[in-house]
């Protein structure tokens, strides 16, 4: 036997405290370790009835062989003179199997190649370990919102953009340009809530990637401060992102006694606005939800332009539609930057063309078998 020493038992524990590696896993794979570089000084480099014994009392770990008890001993990698076998114990016999400890003397110098062994070995156990626990991190968390703070910013590799890492907890996620709020800056030590999207691979290691910008981060806020949708009794039919600019969504009362537009705006705002805070300003825009296509796009492009200021919607080919308004509430109606539009192509799947009324009565032919309202 060779005594490690308490050194060996305080990096095991350390490992586990610190990166939850258990303790049992770094043992187990210095033992591997050693055992490798103990058979390759054996000819042939298999011999069975072999293995690591680590003694966690004592700090002492040492090499064990089964041995078949012999007269004339041949291989001393698998047999043992019977003189020497009765010194580990008094009765045995010729032909029998005994375990004894094969430590080499040179232990310690030998111990220096089973531990470049066991670093590479280690590696490898820790990011299979790591990958393990980062697994059973997403399932436990994913599509879930979570709060975490701000620890680093990072730039990417690529120059494009930056990269925020957000401690969840007991492990730091990823939070990648593609999903943080457009024209935001965050800042390092900041708590935000995130939603929990995906488990991918970067720069050969996995990592959870969270999200600001995702929709169904839209869905967890107003879950959180609307308890009429997490009771279910407000249901959110369809929604449409910009993030960190705008949002629609369209709701439906399950209880006719419940206004759903009411419920998610909240007393004087106050429930829409936590949520708009908490997205660090984006503009939500809550409209009722209709299964009448036509119904459903003129709530959709509210409340820039409400139903009543709509002259005419076409419905073309199951897939676009045509809607005509009054030509001073055409900028209105498309949006700062085409995002009224946008979203409202979105929200309600149709592919809306919208129009003044100069320009719709210019080119008649654009209307040519359209379902038509007025």
């Amino acid at each position: 036997m060779y005594l490690l020493g308490k050194s060996f038992l305080e990096a095991a524990e350390q490992l586990e405290k610190l990166r939850n590696i258990s303790k049992q896993a770094f043992i187990q794979a210095i033992c591997d370790a050693i055992l490798a570089a103990y058979k390759r000084k054996v000819p042939g480099h298999n011999i069975d009835g072999v293995k690591t014994v680590f003694h966690e009392e004592t700090g002492e770990i040492g090499i064990f062989a089964a041995l078949t008890v012999s007269e004339n001993v041949e291989n001393e990698y698998t047999e043992i003179g019977i003189d020497e076998a009765k010194e580990v114990l008094e009765d045995v016999k010729v032909g029998e199997v005994l375990e004894v400890d094969v430590t080499p003397d040179d232990f310690s110098e030998y111990g220096r190649i089973a531990a470049q062994a066991a670093r590479q070995m280690m590696k490898q156990r820790l990011g299979e370990e790591e990958k393990r626990l980062l697994r059973e991190e997403f399932e436990e968390r994913k599509y879930k919102m979570v709060v975490g703070q701000i620890t680093r910013i990072e730039e990417r590799a690529d120059g494009v953009g930056i990269d925020i890492i957000v401690d969840i907890g007991r492990i730091e996620a990823l939070m990648p340009p593609r999903e943080q709020l457009q024209g935001y800056e965050y800042k390092r030590g900041q708590r935000v809530r995130v939603f929990v999207s995906d488990f991918q691979e970067k720069n050969r290691k996995m990592v959870i990637i969270v999200s600001q910008a995702h929709e169904e981060m839209l869905t967890e806020l107003f879950k959180l401060e609307v308890p009429e949708i997490e009771e279910g009794i407000v249901e959110i039919m369809a929604k449409a992102r910009i993030s960190g600019r705008r949002s629609k969504i369209a709701v439906r009362s399950n209880n006719p006694d419940v206004d759903p537009i009411g419920a998610c705006i909240g007393a004087r705002g106050s429930r829409i606005q936590n949520i708009s805070s908490e997205l660090h300003g984006e503009k939500i825009d809550v409209v009722p939800w209709s299964e009448d296509p036509i119904e459903f796009i003129s709530y959709a492009l509210s409340p820039a332009i409400i139903p009543d200021q709509i002259l005419e919607i076409g419905l073309y080919d199951d897939s676009r539609a045509l809607v005509v308004v009054p030509d001073d509430l055409l900028s209105l109606a498309i949006g700062k930057g085409g995002q009224n539009v946008k979203l409202a192509t979105r929200l309600t799947g149709w592919k809306l063309d919208v129009r003044g009324d100069k320009e719709q009565h210019s080119s008649p032919e654009a209307s040519h078998g359209a379902k038509k309202t007025e």
